[in-house]
């Protein structure tokens, strides 16, 4: 299934997905308002979850998700709301979730990036997204000078290993004590 279309209307179009096993495909974009973000989320979370694309795995994905799009909407396109944040969604069973977040903003270059677990930086109110992102999933890359962050999360079937599971542990201490101006998610 391949879906195109604006958030709104993909939305109302897609309330109850039928999934046949066949690979699902979203394009979809919206306008650079914080409001959406939760929307976009969770319906596009709903999808994945449908899919069973990352099974018991869909909270680092959403925890990914939601950070490229804020990213997207605050650092690239400033919350100009007449900018767009386009979102492309490719789900494939034994794959896994391949997501790629793109603004119309003018890029950063990650090397200037500061490390956010050092010591001058504990207490910034920003700059947490990128090192969120790569604990969650398993591959985070980012292209046209930083306009677009690639997201994947594999499907595996095999037992969690130590690294997995302390990576589960320290995405689930990161989101339980949140910095300023941030809302708390809990994971089950």
């Amino acid at each position: 299934m391949i879906w195109v279309g604006g958030f709104q209307s993909l939305q109302s179009a897609l309330r109850k997905p039928r999934f046949t096993g066949a690979p699902l495909e979203v394009h979809t974009w919206l306008r650079s308002e914080i409001g959406l973000i939760s929307p976009l989320v969770d319906w596009l979370m709903s999808l994945i979850a449908g899919s069973r694309c990352v099974r018991g795995k869909e909270e680092f994905v959403e925890l990914a998700l939601r950070e490229a799009v804020s990213n997207a909407m605050l650092h690239g396109n400033r919350m100009d709301a007449r900018k767009l944040v386009h979102v492309r969604c490719c789900c494939e069973g034994t794959k896994g979730v391949f997501i790629v977040v793109r603004d119309q903003g003018h890029g950063f270059d990650l090397n200037n990036v500061p490390n956010p677990l050092a010591v001058e930086n504990l207490g910034a109110e920003h700059g947490r997204s990128i090192h969120l992102m790569k604990l969650a999933v398993d591959e985070v890359s980012f292209e046209r000078r930083g306009t677009e962050v690639q997201i994947r999360k594999k499907s595996r079937n095999e037992q969690k290993t130590r690294a997995q599971r302390i990576q589960k542990r320290m995405v689930r201490r990161l989101v339980r004590r949140p910095w300023p101006g941030v809302r708390a998610v809990e994971f089950g």
